[in-house]
């Protein structure tokens, strides 16, 4: 092994960062969670896996709120996650503090950013374990991004990252249609995570977050998620 395998600092020959494609490879072995941008709002969903049955099941969580418009579903590290969205709710806060309105997604999606790629080029710290999902509504309408341990976001129509995250986009790139609305995203997310699921997929191993044309961001309780998965399956 060559010294770039262990430093964060150091490019490998290849004009990599070893420790940046691992961060990616904790990405993968996550839980899948994916996204879609339909005409009138946005859903996120993700498996919720309890690691065991001594474990209290509301406690975990796979999606979070980081402003009244805005939500995050992640794939990875929980506790890296808890990290970004303590960062998030703070300049979401502090932006309404000091111009009393929400900040604007691509704003807030920045800042994530910014944080995640300050942890690639400072000694002393390692890349965030995750990779997470914002959806969020304002001015310019209903907007996904993807945000990657290396710093790197972009706007998406539609994605999914964790494990077997490579054949749900095949999937949704076969399922998504630019004029969707947003009962039938619900209907295509669950369809989606149904393709990789391993077992029976019920309201107790989805999370299902939603925000429409109200700029509301919420997470559906297990009765909603209970009546969309019998409306589909």
């Amino acid at each position: 092994m060559s010294r770039s395998d262990f430093s964060l600092t150091t490019f490998a020959n290849t004009g990599k960062l070893t420790q940046i494609e691992n961060a990616m490879a904790a990405v993968h072995k996550g839980n899948l969670s994916l996204g879609i941008k339909a005409t009138n709002g946005v859903v996120i969903a993700s498996e919720r896996k309890i690691p065991s049955v001594l474990i209290d099941e509301d406690t975990v969580e796979q999606i979070a709120l980081y402003s009244t418009n805005v939500g995050a579903a992640y794939s990875g590290m929980g506790p890296d996650f808890r990290v970004l969205t303590s960062h998030g709710r703070k300049k979401a806060q502090a932006y309404f503090l000091t111009y009393r309105e929400l900040q604007p997604v691509s704003q807030l999606v920045r800042e994530v950013a910014g944080v995640m790629q300050e942890f690639t080029q400072r000694g002393g710290v390692r890349p965030f374990g995750c990779s997470v999902l914002m959806a969020g509504y304002d001015d310019s309408g209903p907007q996904l991004y993807q945000v990657d341990p290396s710093g790197s976001y972009w706007a998406w129509k539609a994605s999914a990252i964790g494990k077997n995250s490579q054949n749900s986009k095949t999937f949704l790139e076969k399922r998504y249609n630019p004029e969707m609305e947003l009962e039938d995203a619900i209907h295509t997310a669950i369809l989606t995570l149904k393709e990789g699921f391993e077992g029976s997929i019920d309201e107790t191993n989805v999370e299902i977050g939603i925000i429409g044309d109200d700029r509301k961001f919420r997470v559906l309780t297990t009765a909603e998620v209970k009546d969309y998965i019998n409306e589909v399956l």
